[in-house]
């Protein structure tokens, strides 16, 4: 069936079409994904966890277009008032996702961590996501996103 218990758990609630594909885990990171699937990038996401880095640590999780960059240092760093960001660690992200990179969705998220989504995001009638693993990616309408808690439309999240 593939993707975790969670992000299916979101996507059967959402009363939206969606459909899991599988993939071989060694094939997982979305260009390598979309090259040997044949998916556009365009229509893919990724999920990105970003932390401050001083103080209180806080932590969002960031979507954007696999053909965009998070701009980090810029609206990122800004909207969580922190003077210095960074990604996430690998270790971090599992710890507080629940997911191994490669797999990182933005669907099931713990309720109290915030999801910023580029605009961008929301174009394409359907989005190509992580599935919660290494061996699955969800393709979805992206509406689902108005039904995910702590959830913010960010213009220009990316560039």
């Amino acid at each position: 069936m593939g993707s975790t218990p969670a992000v299916r758990e979101v996507l059967a609630a959402s009363g939206l079409d969606y459909e899991i594909i599988a993939c071989d885990p060694a094939l997982s990171d979305t260009a390598v994904f979309c090259a040997h699937y044949g998916y556009a990038p365009e229509i893919s996401a990724n999920t990105i966890l970003v932390r401050s880095k001083r103080g209180d640590v806080e932590y969002v999780a960031c979507l954007v277009l696999a053909t965009t960059r998070l701009d980090v240092n810029n609206v990122v760093r800004k909207r969580l008032n922190a003077r210095k960001v960074s990604f996430a660690s690998a270790a971090e992200t599992t710890a507080i996702m629940g997911m191994e990179l490669g797999g990182v969705t933005a669907l099931g998220l713990p309720a109290d961590l915030p999801l910023w989504i580029d605009a961008r995001v929301m174009a394409p009638s359907r989005i190509i996501l992580g599935g919660g693993d290494r061996a699955s990616k969800i393709i979805v309408d992206p509406a689902i996103f108005g039904q995910t808690p702590a959830t913010e439309i960010v213009p220009n999240l990316a560039k």
